[in-house]
């Protein structure tokens, strides 16, 4: 399962930029996992992601 973690989400844009068909910012400012198909993606995503707010299991 891949979860952004709202409290850490600092709403960078990373996990976005690298991923935009698994993440996109929402209108509250912070990323959301919208797809649940591309794990290699959100993992590099979650690697990249500077207050580690995501988690891809």
């Amino acid at each position: 399962m891949i979860k952004v973690d709202k409290d850490l989400c600092i709403g960078c844009g990373t996990c976005a930029a690298l991923c935009p068909d698994t993440f996109q910012i929402g209108a509250d400012g912070k990323s959301e996992a919208v797809n649940q198909n591309n794990m290699d993606c959100a993992k590099k995503a979650a690697e990249s992601c500077p207050v580690q707010a995501i988690s891809a299991e």
